[in-house]
């Protein structure tokens, strides 16, 4: 049961990411996605951050929530994050269709630790779009597109894209409840 509904949330996701990747023109592809879409469309800025080119940029807020499975990593506005174990400390294995399912926490500036988040876990790599990704204990960050409210975990357990999905606890590592 639990594929069907995961089945059900990532179908229209991938159909729209194959959509956006099947279009013609050298020119760069607009969002569709409105401004307050959940979770943020890959190429939106963070929740915490800033335009480029704005001054006093401050970079995403990662914060501590309590959730059905426990503590976890949210950005500030409580949307759940996710690691891919397909990834490396510095690079992503997530692009294209993957990335239209699996949107990174991307920022502008340096990532912003909240309360129950190490600093020193925080970091960032720059990824083959050349945004800049956060990342946490070793971990590119990413939301999940068939979360549809602050604090759902539909993602966790997913073995989409080749390799498992996990929710964070604040020592950045996975919580495997599938």
């Amino acid at each position: 049961m639990r594929r069907l509904v995961w089945a059900a949330a990532i179908l229209p996701a991938l159909a729209l990411g194959a959509a956006a990747c099947g279009s013609s023109g050298g020119g760069s592809k607009a969002s569709t996605a409105p401004a307050n879409a959940y979770p943020p469309a890959a190429s939106a800025p963070a929740s915490g951050s800033t335009m480029p080119g704005q001054s006093g940029a401050t970079g995403a807020l990662v914060v501590v929530h309590d959730s059905k499975v426990g503590k976890i990593l949210t950005d500030n506005q409580g949307r759940t994050l996710y690691l891919f174990e397909k990834d490396s400390p510095t690079m992503s294995a997530c692009d294209g269709a993957c990335a239209a399912a699996w949107p990174p926490l991307t920022t502008t500036g340096a990532p912003q630790p909240g309360t129950g988040v190490s600093a020193a876990d925080l970091g960032t790599i720059t990824r083959s779009d050349h945004s800049t990704e956060v990342t946490y204990h070793g971990h590119p960050l990413y939301y999940y597109a068939g979360d549809h409210q602050a604090g759902d975990t539909n993602g966790e357990g997913s073995t989409a894209f080749g390799a498992g999905w996990y929710v964070l606890n604040p020592s950045g590592n996975k919580i495997d409840n599938s």
